[in-house]
């Protein structure tokens, strides 16, 4: 199925030690490229992250943020009164020894030990915080499914246009051709018709036809344009990241076309050839957001 590269998806978990909120939003990289915000408990957390990540997603620049929100009126700094209590004693100590001494209450809060937070399970915290990616990269991807169904409708019907493009030109070239080898055989006739000119040679006229249209055949040219429009509508029904490969496909499309306009000598096949460019450009720009 095709998948878009640009999305967003985000979610909340309530825990014992606040709220987990998860976001993922992503745009077009050439690659997969992923940037995490964690909070700071969660930062072992990041070599699973990645991996889980890259389980679920091949391209796309992708910014994983992961936020805890303590509980209101829960879970506030707590001190300890048996540190704080051996901090005054020193204090009032060393005011005894030197009465310049002053000593500050705020002085005494940043002491090591005397405000603790409460106890932390990290392995359940990370746990939840897993479970709630989890639960997020799955909206993540239904949103990268949904753009991409929209992607793929639009791509499929350039390519309808392709095909039609194919088709016509190839039930224009009989009558192309026609009128080139009229064209010259005229002028293969008057060649020959100045005083002192002689006759051309037996077969020199059909050789010459033969020459000259061999270098107007644009049949394997179009075999080939089917041949990827095929191919193009088997890959668009993969269920896979599907954007490289239908990149490269794009650009055997593009030289087909050239192809045909380079040799094109009638107005009619080098309009085909223009409009095939333009369907061309257009899948393309579509592609550029394809996982």
């Amino acid at each position: 199925m095709i998948r878009s590269m640009t999305a967003f998806a985000s979610g909340e978990r309530a825990t014992q030690w606040g709220t987990l909120g998860c976001e993922l939003r992503s745009v077009n990289h050439r690659f997969l490229e992923i940037g995490l915000r964690l909070h700071d408990d969660l930062r072992a957390l990041e070599p699973a992250l990645r991996e889980r990540v890259a389980g679920r997603l091949s391209r796309g620049k992708v910014d994983l943020t992961l936020r805890l929100r303590a509980p209101e009126g829960e879970g506030g700094l707590q001190l300890d009164p048996a540190r704080l209590r051996e901090l005054s004693e020193l204090a009032i100590d060393l005011s005894a020894r030197f009465p310049g001494l002053q000593t500050q209450f705020t002085d005494l809060l940043q002491f090591p030990g005397v405000l603790q937070a409460p106890a932390t399970d990290a392995a359940a915290l990370q746990a939840e915080a897993l479970a709630l990616l989890d639960a997020v990269l799955d909206e993540f991807v239904a949103s990268r499914e949904r753009e991409g169904t929209k992607l793929a409708a639009v791509i499929n019907e350039r390519i309808d246009g392709i095909a039609r493009i194919a088709a016509d030109v190839r039930e224009l070239m009989p009558v192309i051709g026609e009128g080139q080898r009229r064209k010259l055989e005229t002028r293969l006739s008057d060649l020959a018709q100045p005083a002192g000119v002689g006759q051309l040679e037996p077969g020199r006229l059909e050789q010459e036809l033969v020459m000259w249209l061999q270098k107007l055949d644009v049949d394997e040219e179009l075999d080939r344009l089917d041949a990827h429009v095929s191919e193009a509508r088997r890959v668009l029904q993969l269920r896979e990241a599907v954007g490289r490969r239908l990149d490269f496909l794009l650009q055997e499309f593009n030289r087909e076309a050239n192809t045909l306009g380079s040799k094109s000598v009638d107005a009619r096949s080098s309009a085909a050839a223009i409009e095939l460019k333009v369907l061309i450009d257009q899948v393309r720009e579509q592609i550029q957001n394809i996982e």
